[in-house]
């Protein structure tokens, strides 16, 4: 299963802020691809290549991205 996948089956509740929630983005919420391609200043594409890459995890997506969270 690739990353995206495991992102688009992961429960996501968007009232949840804290704890494993935020560690982790989930592709298949338009809320947080924008808020994720926001924070990180990148495209969609972008975002959805560094998740393919490296995981649903933030801080390895920043990394990837070169960003900071």
């Amino acid at each position: 299963m690739s990353s995206i996948e495991r992102s688009i089956v992961m429960s996501d509740d968007p009232t949840n802020r804290g704890g494993q929630d935020k560690q982790r983005i989930s592709l298949a919420q338009d809320h947080e691809v924008r808020y994720w391609t926001e924070k990180f200043d990148v495209t969609p594409d972008q975002l959805r290549d560094a998740v393919d890459k490296v995981g649903d995890r933030a801080s390895a997506v920043a990394q990837e991205l070169g960003r900071g969270l």
